[in-house]
């Protein structure tokens, strides 16, 4: 994925300490240890720009639900009976799995938490997991009690971002980095997603928003931010399916980064993933799995999901304007690829760090073994990638040059622990709810 060195059938990657020393063939070190990577192929460490982790202990839950059940039976439901303990074990079985799927670096969109501890209890099993993550801060959505204002009133609590940069957060070179989920001008009031803005820029962080489900909070705010000079590099919209081709433009124009969830926004009623819409505007997209109380949680899905998905747009439109399907693919498996790893560092503002086998960039590297009997033979490992990879066949994982997986397993001697805290979670909060059979089943 950097296109000052390219590819290689044949190659060694050299890793020193936490970096990538050296990539090329035929590298000579005497006092290394020899990983074997014949028949394997090494690509960067995949990056999840946009999941929710707290709902790791409600999988497959929502599989059956429309955006709109969702909303109702999750977060103004099933979301009010977690604890800090539950919100821990979730994002802590849900970081692991995404080592376990080939994920080196995700971003946790954190918006059920009520409390500081159910904030810290997030944070600390992020950093016990191991994964490279920005822990994207965000604020609850339940139904507001007599007295309370709505959730779409209220700016996001600018005194949790001062502790927490002051106590989690205090360097910007950790592995675990802080950054803000806020309601933006869809979900929120006019006031509200203007000092949510303001905040972001304050401090310098990443600010992401869902766009879409619904109408929107505040019709027209976008424009109004705009003119006031709010919108720009370090925001990044999720889905955006409703925005117009001239929004997107301007956007993308203007340095804001877009992210897109294919089998989610397909599955709940959002609409067509704009992925293609994007790259007309002269941008590109970043993806993420979104919750996996839907869908399952490994990039190689996601990717496929997002070639399949644009390319099958792409030849209903040349069909209705030619009568014919394209001379050639509008998008690539190797565009793919980028998606959802470089891409997706740049929309997190980590490309320097990671998302491409860079020399002194951090070496966060996932094996692949491609003598399994669905990926051989290779012929395009960018196309076997994309289009014939899954979990299964995600060998060892490195991040920061440390294994967390490794011929095929987790590093960790409590995975059964967490396995059955996880089940004991998801079972309290769902009886807890007491959800209709359909769903219950």
């Amino acid at each position: 994925m950097d296109d000052r060195i390219g590819a290689f059938r044949d190659a060694d990657v050299l890793i020193v300490g936490d970096r990538i020393a050296d990539v090329g063939p035929g590298l000579v070190v005497d006092d290394a240890e020899i990983v074997d990577g014949r028949g394997r192929i090494v690509i960067p460490g995949l990056v999840n720009v946009h999941m929710h982790t707290w709902q790791t202990g409600l999988r497959g839950l929502t599989s059956n639900m429309t955006l709109l059940e969702y909303f109702r039976w999750v977060h103004r439901g099933l979301a009010t009976a977690f604890t800090p303990e539950d919100i821990h074990i979730a994002t802590l079985a849900g970081a692991l799995g995404q080592i376990n799927a080939g994920t080196t670096t995700l971003g946790d969109w954190c918006h059920n938490n009520p409390t500081p501890d159910h904030t810290d209890a997030a944070v600390s099993a992020l950093f016990e997991s191991g994964i490279r993550s920005v822990f994207l801060h965000g604020s609850p959505k339940p139904d507001p009690k007599p007295g309370q204002p709505h959730f779409s009133e209220v700016p996001h609590p600018r005194h949790e971002i001062e502790r927490l940069l002051a106590t989690r957060f205090t360097s910007r070179g950790q592995l675990v980095t802080l950054g803000l989920a806020i309601l933006g001008p869809h979900y929120s009031t006019l006031d509200v997603a203007d000092a949510d803005f303001r905040l972001a820029r304050e401090f310098g962080l990443v600010a992401s928003m869902h766009q879409g489900g619904g109408a929107p909070k505040t019709p027209g705010g976008w424009e109004i931010l705009e003119a006031r000079g709010l919108v720009g590099p370090g925001l990044n919209i999720v889905h955006g399916n409703d925005l117009s081709d001239e929004q997107i433009a301007r956007f993308v124009a203007a340095g804001v980064s877009f992210t897109v969830a294919p089998e989610n926004e397909l599955t709940q009623g959002h609409g067509w993933p704009i992925t293609g819409r994007v790259i007309a505007a002269g941008g590109q997209p970043t993806f993420g799995v979104d919750i996996e109380s839907l869908v399952s949680a490994d990039m190689f899905t996601v990717g496929r999901m997002a070639i399949g998905c644009q390319r099958g747009l792409d030849n209903a439109a040349s069909r209705l304007a030619t009568g014919s399907i394209p001379q050639s693919p509008s998008v690539t498996t190797r565009d793919a690829l980028r998606w959802i790893t470089i891409e997706g560092a740049r929309m997190l503002g980590l490309d320097d760090r990671i998302g491409s086998l860079t020399p002194r960039k951090q070496a966060d590297i996932t094996i692949l073994d491609a003598t399994a009997w669905n990926m051989w033979p290779v012929h395009d490992p960018y196309s076997t990638v994309i289009m014939q990879a899954g979990i299964g066949n995600v060998e060892s994982v490195l991040i920061g040059g440390r294994f967390l997986k490794r011929d095929g397993r987790l590093l960790r001697d409590d995975a059964p622990c967490i396995r059955e805290d996880l089940a004991s979670s998801g079972r309290r909060i769902v009886e807890a709810l007491g959800l209709p059979d359909a769903f219950a089943t």
